[in-house]
């Protein structure tokens, strides 16, 4: 499945394209992944002791780039760009000279979900056209903690709508 609009790919991508394959069988926890073929015999794969089988969940992710100054309206484009490409996208904030986005990722853990954001902006930074900043900040944090948040008053702003917004 490609994660782009059909048609010539974005400019900047080179031709790359984002495709998503099967987890297969094993992936929730449901039953044992089948690795094997006519050259292997079926062998349990060796795990550290503690370390079973952690099926994905969903991660709070906030990004925090900055940089030198920018055209408000060519951060914007690139982040409305970078919400079409990236559609778990929930609200991106930004100035000329700084941007917060806030979204959900699927992840078997925390590591996981930081490796992930940590490559976001990096490798949407051509294809959307977005500034060339850095991260500064990055908060990962689980469901709970996060509905936990909200319930006490500390989560988002509550008039941060979906989408992109200028602080």
């Amino acid at each position: 499945m490609r994660r782009a609009r059909p048609g010539a790919p974005p400019r900047g991508t080179g031709g790359r394209t984002l495709t998503s394959v099967g987890a297969g069988s094993g992936f929730d926890g449901s039953g044992p992944v089948d690795r094997t073929d006519e050259r292997t015999t079926a062998r349990p794969e060796p795990r550290p002791a503690g370390h079973e089988h952690a099926p994905s969940k969903l991660w709070h992710i906030t990004l925090c780039v900055s940089g030198t100054e920018f055209p408000l309206k060519e951060v914007r484009r690139g982040l409305e760009q970078l919400a079409h490409d990236h559609p778990f996208l929930l609200t991106s904030r930004y100035a000329n000279d700084h941007a917060e986005i806030r979204y959900w990722e699927e992840a078997r853990d925390l590591h996981d979900a930081a490796a992930v954001a940590l490559r976001l902006w990096g490798e949407h930074r051509s294809s959307a056209g977005l500034p060339p900043w850095a991260i500064v900040g990055l908060e990962v944090i689980d469901r709970e903690t996060y509905h936990q948040r909200v319930a006490e008053g500390y989560g988002p702003p509550p008039a941060a709508p979906v989408g992109v917004h200028p602080y």
